[in-house]
């Protein structure tokens, strides 16, 4: 079949759901009629002790079987020690056929490829793969493809019923002997529980693993005493300095600081740069560079933003105490300086992914977005963005909330520089397709600024930006003459996995390449 951002994808995958097709941005809806799914009707009487000895013993009480699904959040980043140390006393219990469902894989999860291959992992859905599983991944084949979802669309499948955590084993960074959880306090606080509160909502068994167990109750509280199950305290559940590693990259490039400061001539310019206006910035170096420049813009106009939302780093931080930004929403906190803040500050504000970024509820915040600005791997000259797939056409990237703000915001802009090495950056067509170029508004590099026919109000308003405006396909014949045409990268028949738009179609697939 072809869909509607024209990739072929195969009418039928075996280990998948029935394929549907992406239609459009906004053209598939919820089914008429259906309620959300939840976790199972559990109660709990005076006098129970949640409190267990050992890992171990919370996978025994938690009744994990061979064939079910589980999830860890991914909280702490590239510092989390949880889901490794969890996965090998499962594996140590003898349970097989498992479908792992974290909320994102990172560089810290390589060392559960053994237990891909020892087939105690049978299946993957994530928001994204990195470093050596993403290589394996790609290059292995599994008894089902790995489902890479963005994050308001792995609530959506969770709460549409689509797919359900059997046991969610849960990061908790501070936990009181009843259950309550947050992330802000503890040896390694995190920030915003904004995924762990999902899959402690949706799982039918939660059990919380802490390196801080504290007497009943705590203040403030993310995750309730209510959803939880079991509760483990381990001598340690991470590194807190892994927190701000992996793709939140802050620049002194020369490179990256030009793009930031286009994009934010293009926010200033664009026509929606206006007291009151909402933004989220990417965690790419770019992105976050953005912030800096814009802050110099809004001190000028005297322009305050009613919000900010996504990952939080701590440069947005520090606007909220200079009063640039009258409050955050956070999903995930990305650094020291921003789990300081959100502890400290009321109007940094925590939430969970389904206000962030489901799109079948009834209004989550990427909708009111005025500005979005986020990276990319690659462009086409579609306006399609890949943040999943290598020149090699290795997984080593995540979905994110990428798709999902990029489909709120009224304007999406993308930051990449035109060449990486000597590979184009804008090409005739990105090899995996992650957010549609129907929802992509600019493209700025270091080169030059593409804005998408379709957007002429853009272009009139940004014609006297001083910009280096030029189209699409201007920016794609540089980066040709500069580096090349890229030779088709040739890949098998066999899909390994599958990527699924917000709303569950699919959006495109990622096969296996040929060495």
């Amino acid at each position: 079949m072809i869909n509607a951002a024209i990739r072929e994808i195969p009418a039928s995958l075996k280990g998948y759901k029935e394929i549907i097709p992406y239609a459009g941005a906004f053209a598939t809806q919820p089914p008429a009629g259906i309620r959300k799914a939840g976790s199972l009707l559990k109660a709990v009487y005076p006098g129970t002790n949640k409190l267990l000895q050992s890992i171990e013993e919370a996978i025994d009480a938690s009744g994990l079987k061979d064939g079910m699904t589980i999830s860890f959040h991914h909280g702490l980043r590239n510092g989390d020690y949880v889901m490794n140390m969890v996965m090998k006393a499962i594996a140590g219990r003898g349970i097989k056929g498992l479908t792992l469902a974290p909320s994102s894989f990172l560089d810290a999860n390589d060392e559960l490829i053994p237990l891909f291959k020892e087939g105690v992992i049978v299946a993957a859905q994530t928001s994204g793969l990195r470093n050596k599983l993403g290589h394996f991944l790609t290059t292995n084949k599994m008894e089902k493809p790995t489902i890479i979802r963005t994050h308001g669309g792995r609530v959506r499948a969770l709460e549409s019923g689509e797919f359900k955590i059997d046991v969610a084993f849960i990061a908790a960074p501070t936990c009181d002997t009843y259950g309550n959880i947050n992330g802000v306090q503890g040896p390694t606080a995190c920030g915003s529980m904004g995924y762990a509160m999902v899959d402690a909502r949706m799982a039918d068994t939660v059990v919380a693993i802490t390196d801080h167990l504290v007497d009943h109750p705590i203040c403030p509280v993310s995750i309730p005493q209510y959803q939880v199950d079991y509760i483990v305290k381990v001598d340690c559940i991470g590194n807190p300095a892994g927190i701000s590693s992996g793709a939140l990259r802050l620049t002194n490039n020369p490179r990256d600081l030009i793009i930031a400061k286009m994009a934010a001539r293009v926010m200033e310019y664009g026509g929606f740069f206006k007291d009151g206006f909402g933004m989220q910035l990417g965690a790419g170096a770019a992105s976050v560079a953005t912030g800096k420049y814009l802050r110099d813009v809004m001190l000028r106009d005297k322009i305050t933003a009613n919000f900010a939302i996504g990952g939080i780093p701590g440069s947005f931080c520090d606007l909220l105490d200079e009063g640039l930004i009258k409050t955050i929403f956070d999903v995930q906190t990305f650094d020291a300086r921003a789990i300081e803040s959100i502890r400290n500050n009321p109007r940094h504000q925590e939430y969970d992914c389904t206000f962030y970024a489901n799109p079948w509820n009834k209004g989550p915040m990427v909708n009111k977005l005025d500005y979005v600005v986020l990276g990319a791997t690659e462009v086409d000259v579609n306006f399609n963005v890949n943040v999943i797939t290598d020149s090699n056409g290795i997984m080593m990237g995540a979905l994110g909330g990428h798709p999902d703000a990029s489909a709120g915001a009224k304007c999406t802009i993308i930051v990449a520089p035109l060449l990486r090495g000597r590979l184009p950056m804008v090409t005739d067509a990105v090899q995996t397709i992650s957010t549609p170029g129907e929802t992509v508004d600019v493209i700025v590099t270091d080169r030059g600024v593409a804005v998408n026919p379709k957007r002429q109000d853009l272009i009139e308003n940004l014609k006297g930006s001083g910009l280096p405006l030029m189209t699409i396909e201007a920016l794609r014949d540089m980066a040709y003459d500069l580096g090349g045409k890229p030779a088709p990268l040739k890949v098998s028949d066999e899909v390994v996995a599958v990527v699924e738009y917000r709303d569950g179609t699919v959006l495109d697939v990622i096969r296996r390449p040929l060495v």
